[in-house]
């Protein structure tokens, strides 16, 4: 509980009232004194030095000086005029310019009169100037919050700036509440984690964040705010986790029985490598520990998770129970039951299919049997979550591409049996370890880190939109050789009607280009009919097709091994995750396999940059870490996966050992205070349930 100082609203602050009051809720969501001073400012201007004019050069940037002001004249015709002065010091004098505006300064400001300018440094033939400064009255600049120190800077917006509650005022906002609270704060960390790490106490880093005396209060503080949020995250992920591996799971898979040992010895048909024979082992552990599985399974597009994901659903049913694949896409989920149906078709292993597209008929046949327990597997998208897929007793849930699906979503399918199944998520797309540590720091991570042997790294080439004949030329020689084609337009979404024009126009261009009847040419997009995409892609699976003409409904789930060029129109429109998953369907033969991005030639320097990580490496951690730093943590998970994790302080690129190191000391401060019940971690628990709600260590969720 806050205490009540904290709880007072900001609406009887001076100079707010209730009409402010409401406008800071809508704008910012700042209620109360507790919400104000957690509104950290985004940056800060040094305020602590006065500058001598005579100092001040084309080098400099912002500025503070103090002197007086000789004289004032008015330049040009009325509608075009400036303001011209010149403002002195003991040292030198500078000039002071306003464009426009600038009538309240003729009327208020005065000649011979000291004051303090802040403004921006400017040049004019070598000479330093500065326009629109910010000025300041001797007794104006002694009342600043910030005078002498540094003068933090804050979000407003149109609205609050209208209302006269830009930066300044929250600064002075913000200044009457700490002098009210300091002192009120609850402390948060524990006594020997602020000594051990040199971190000053709450009272204090609040007033140092907003009103900062020095540089290196600032950083000690902003250190102590962005460690406490990773402190409480990785508590949190280790509490979950340690009471999931406290609490006895009723599903234990005690054997490997003939269902498994059928499919490896003879239904296989090739050599698993060293991280999958690993993975296996990890979750055989896992699945007969007593204790629920919860793993995250990451492996790079082509590493094999899907014939992992099969073995461990394979002893799930040797062991009595039913299992399940959720996947994004139809697509996906058809290529997860054509290639599963293969291996188990001489077993005794029951396999099905449930979508959207699913005929009535079949898909009352299929809950039926899903319900009595005579179907085995059942391989889906999100229509397995709906209230009428019943199952008489699943023992193992996978979640493929599990970042495509909400936090609601993932929870909804393990609610599918009286008690919890084992929960396998997997993905395709590597996740960079800090991504890994804060988002699913309460799940066992296994990694697939190499490729099947026989895989050649794909050949990934660049040309402008001019130079397509090049890309042409590759298409021509693999065709020729027997091999297929993609190439994919960034149809973002099946509404904008110019992208499917450009679709529709390249695939016109590619028939008059490649005439049938040499080659076949097929297309696919989101808007044909399930049973016109499974045509399509029967046909191209088939070695029918030739080149396919797509939008990025191919992204996943599309595996034709002799499918040897992957041509990707448009390529800066694209995000770096998905330019890499897109490259990820070609290459799964023997054959050289070409990844080659057509851009225009006028890219920004973002696109540049995912352009050339594409071209200096094929390993989609290093892509990853590479999407984060261009990307940020958000668009890459999506907002649906943070759930209620909402960062105030943590930057997951700038922060990572912050982070790591929060998550060293959260597993030793389980490790021998699990419930946090002793007198030194009353405040942490305290703060869990602020930060995450909850009454008790057990809510904590």
């Amino acid at each position: 509980m806050l205490p009540e100082i904290l709880q007072n609203k900001v609406e009887f602050l001076k100079g707010v009232g209730p009409a402010k009051a409401s406008l800071l809720k809508s704008e910012l969501n700042i209620s109360d004194f507790s919400h104000l001073i957690a509104y950290f400012p985004f940056r800060y201007v040094d305020r602590t030095q006065i500058y001598p004019i005579s100092s001040i050069s084309a080098d400099e940037s912002f500025v503070q000086i103090s002197g007086i002001f000789e004289f004032f004249d008015i330049h040009g015709k009325s509608s075009h005029s400036r303001l011209e002065a010149v403002f002195s010091d003991n040292t030198a004098s500078i000039r002071i310019i306003w464009f426009q505006n600038f009538k309240w300064v003729t009327e208020k400001i005065h000649t011979n009169t000291p004051y303090y300018l802040f403004g921006k440094v400017t040049t004019f033939k070598d000479e330093p100037y500065i326009s629109h400064p910010e000025i300041l009255t001797v007794d104006e600049f002694k009342r600043l919050p910030f005078s002498g120190k540094f003068q933090p800077v804050y979000s407003s917006t149109e609205k609050l700036k209208k209302r006269g509650i830009d930066s300044k005022a929250i600064s002075f906002l913000t200044a009457q509440v700490i002098q009210k609270v300091y002192g009120a704060i609850p402390e948060t960390l524990p006594q020997y984690l602020l000594e051990s790490l040199k971190l000053p106490e709450i009272n204090q880093a609040f007033q140092n964040i907003h009103i900062p005396s020095s540089y290196n209060s600032l950083d000690r503080s902003l250190k102590r705010f962005r460690f406490e949020e990773a402190l409480l995250l990785q508590l949190r992920h280790r509490i979950n986790a340690d009471k999931r591996k406290r609490n006895p799971s009723v599903i234990v898979f005690e054997k490997v029985g003939k269902n498994f040992n059928s499919f490896f010895h003879h239904a296989l048909g090739f050599e698993l490598t060293n991280a999958q024979k690993e993975v296996m082992k990890e979750i055989r552990r896992d699945v007969g520990s007593g204790f629920r599985m919860n793993r995250l399974l990451q492996g790079d597009v082509g590493s094999g998770k899907t014939v992992v994901a099969l073995m461990a659903m394979l002893i799930a049913t040797d062991n009595g129970y039913q299992a399940c694949i959720m996947a994004p896409t139809e697509i996906l989920a058809q290529q997860h039951f054509n290639t599963i149906s293969k291996w188990v078709i001489n077993s005794n292993v029951s396999v099905a299919m449930l979508t959207g597209s699913t005929k009535s008929k079949a898909r009352k046949q299929i809950l039926t049997n899903l319900a009595e327990g005579t179907l085995n597997i059942i391989i889906g998208t999100h229509t397995l979550i709906e209230d009428s897929v019943v199952f008489q007793n699943l023992g193992l849930a996978i979640v493929d591409e599990q970042h495509r699906f909400g936090v609601l979503q993932r929870a909804k399918i393990l609610n599918k049996n009286e008690n919890p199944p084992h929960v396998l998520v997997m993905t395709a797309t590597p996740i960079p370890r800090t991504l890994a540590m804060t988002f699913y720091g309460d799940l066992d991570v296994s990694v697939i880190n190499e490729l099947p042997p026989g895989r050649k790294p794909i050949n990934t080439l660049f040309y402008y939109d001019n130079q397509r004949i090049h890309a042409w030329e590759i298409i021509r020689r693999e065709v020729n050789a027997g091999r297929q084609v993609y190439i994919v337009y960034p149809l973002i979404k099946e509404s904008e009607k110019l992208d499917l024009i450009a679709l529709e126009n390249g695939y016109e261009a590619i028939i008059r280009d490649f005439a049938m009847p040499k080659y076949e040419v097929g297309i696919l997009h989101g808007r044909m009919t399930q049973d016109e995409k499974d045509f399509v892609m029967n046909r191209f699976s088939k070695g029918l097709t030739d080149i396919l003409v797509s939008t990025t409904v191919i992204e996943v789930g599309v595996d034709v091994a002799n499918a040897s060029v992957m041509i990707i129109e448009n390529a800066e429109r694209f995000g770096l995750s998905q330019l890499h998953q897109l490259r990820g369907r070609v290459g799964r033969g023997a054959s050289q396999s070409h990844c080659i991005l057509i851009g225009s030639q006028t890219l920004s320097d973002e696109a540049k940059a995912r352009i050339k990580a594409m071209l200096d490496t094929n390993d989609g951690f290093r892509i990853a870490e590479a999407d984060l730093k261009l990307r940020g943590p958000g668009d890459i998970m999506g907002t649906r996966q943070s759930g209620d994790i909402d960062f105030k302080y943590i930057d997951l690129v700038r922060d990572e050992k912050i982070i790591d190191h929060a998550r060293n000391i959260a597993e030793q401060i389980c490790a021998n205070d699990s419930s946090l019940s002793k007198p030194e971690h009353q405040c942490l628990l305290e703060a869990l349930k602020q930060r995450f709600g909850g009454t008790t260590l057990a809510e904590i969720a």
